[in-house]
């Protein structure tokens, strides 16, 4: 897996160096710290401009490439002892999954559960979550009705985010809860929404159509957490 760009190649540097096999460099840095890489474990190799934007397609990749181990996605079973579980159902946007990985990590979120896809692009994930992905237990599964099923089987509260919904802040959250976000588009379906325990939303001060999914959904994780009501 190519992950590129400086800061979550650096998140995994701090982080997961083990998870690095080859780090290409493709811009100057300190001797200090290009002493510090070459003594992490894994191979450091110094490459033109010209190769680094072939090797990630003319991305921005900020003078830093890395060949990474791939993520292992998990099976959503194990979250079923879990407390706080997101699950993204229908979500397709890279950047907005990213965006959430990483603010689901930052704000107690234990697992995320891709749904409605077959596959996702990890190695963007692990770009737009800028490395969080790694420290994120997730995993895809197609049917989202399955997991709904069984998450509720084991006594966890159905959230779901939608316009029209309860105030966030009137909520008095469960202790073991889902979240469920919908589509970026389409929102959620209406036999998602037929499995709900409760619809959530939240209100704004002034009048605006809605929010960006990831926006939405840090917002309503935050309000969330701990199983209280903020």
């Amino acid at each position: 897996m190519l992950i590129y760009a400086k800061q979550p190649i650096y998140y995994l540097i701090n982080n997961y160096p083990q998870m690095i096999k080859t780090l290409y460099l493709a811009k100057e840095i300190e001797k200090k710290e290009y002493s510090r890489l070459m003594k992490m474990g894994f191979e450091v190799k110094r490459i033109p401009n010209e190769a680094a934007q072939k090797m990630c397609k003319n991305a921005s990749h900020q003078g830093f490439l890395a060949d990474v181990s791939d993520y292992k996605l998990y099976t959503y079973q194990l979250f079923l002892n879990k407390k706080f579980v997101l699950v993204l159902s229908g979500l397709t946007d890279i950047g907005n999954i990213g965006a959430i990985v990483r603010s689901a990590y930052a704000l107690g979120v234990d697992a995320i559960i891709a749904c409605g896809v077959k596959q996702l692009a990890l190695d963007g994930i692990v770009r737009s979550s800028t490395g969080a992905l790694f420290d994120m237990p997730f995993a895809i599964v197609p049917n989202v009705h399955d997991v709904l099923n069984d998450f509720k089987m084991k006594g966890f509260t159905l959230y779901g985010a939608e316009m029209g919904g309860t105030d966030i802040r009137e909520v008095e959250v469960s202790e073991k809860r889902v979240l469920v976000l919908g589509s970026e588009g389409e929102g959620l379906t209406s036999r998602v929404l037929s499995k709900l325990d409760e619809v959530v939303s939240i209100s704004m001060s002034h009048e605006f159509d809605s929010l960006n999914v990831s926006v939405a959904g840090a917002i309503l994780m935050d309000r969330m957490r701990k199983g209280e009501s903020i």
